[in-house]
C-alpha cells in the first residue's frame, strides 16, 4: 500500500519591503513521504521570496512535469518555475524551455558537490537563476515545521527573517547564477 502525502495548514503573514508586497496568505502544503521538513520548508520560502495570487504549489515529487511552484498568466503560459534541492540539468534545461523564467533554490551539506558538477551547463541557460540557501538558515527553518502553523516573513535588502511561535530564523538566500537582463 502506498503512502500517503501528510498535510500541513501555514498561516503565512509576508511583509516584502524589497518588492512592497504585503499579504496573509492562507497555504495547505502536502509533504511527500519521502520529503523531509527542511524539503518543505524550503518550498515555503520559496513562496514567501516570490509570492503573489497567481502562484501555486505543483505536484513537485509526485511528478515529473511540475515543479515545486510555479506561476501561469491567465492563458496557461508559465512564467514562473521554482525547483527546490539540486535537480539535474536535463530537468532544468527542459524547464527553462516551458516557462519564461526559472529559479532553483539549492540548500543542503551537497549543494556546493552539485553546483561544481552543474554549474558550466547551467551557464548558458539564461533564463535561470540559481540560489544557495545557507545550511543552518535551511535546518532552522525545519524546526518551525508544524502541521498547523503562522508565520510571519519580513524580506529586507535580501535578507529573511521568519518567525514561528517563539522562535526566529535569519535566511539570506546567495544568488549564485542570475538569469541574464
Amino acid at each position: 500500500m502506498a503512502l500517503k502525502a501528510t498535510i500541513f495548514k501555514a498561516s503565512l503573514q509576508i511583509a516584502d519591503i524589497d518588492r512592497n508586497h504585503y499579504h496573509e496568505y492562507p497555504l495547505t502544503l502536502a509533504r511527500h513521504p519521502s520529503e523531509t521538513d527542511e524539503r518543505m520548508m524550503v518550498r515555503l520560502l520559496a513562496f514567501a521570496l516570490f509570492a503573489n495570487e497567481q502562484l501555486a504549489f505543483g505536484k513537485g515529487l509526485s511528478s515529473d512535469d511540475e515543479p515545486d511552484l510555479w506561476q501561469k498568466d491567465l492563458t496557461g503560459v508559465i512564467e514562473l518555475w521554482l525547483e527546490a534541492g539540486l535537480p539535474d540539468e536535463k530537468r532544468l534545461r527542459q524547464a527553462c524551455g516551458r516557462a519564461q523564467q526559472v529559479v532553483v533554490l539549492c540548500y543542503g551539506s551537497a549543494a556546493d558537490v552539485w553546483w561544481s558538477q552543474q554549474r558550466s551547463k547551467l551557464e548558458r541557460l539564461t533564463n535561470l537563476t540559481v540560489l544557495r540557501l545557507p545550511v543552518e538558515g535551511s535546518q532552522a527553518l525545519a524546526r518551525l515545521a508544524e502541521r498547523t502553523m503562522t508565520l510571519q516573513c519580513t524580506v529586507q535588502d535580501g535578507q529573511m527573517l521568519w518567525t514561528g511561535g517563539d522562535q526566529t530564523v535569519a535566511v539570506e538566500p546567495l544568488t549564485w547564477k542570475p538569469a541574464a537582463a
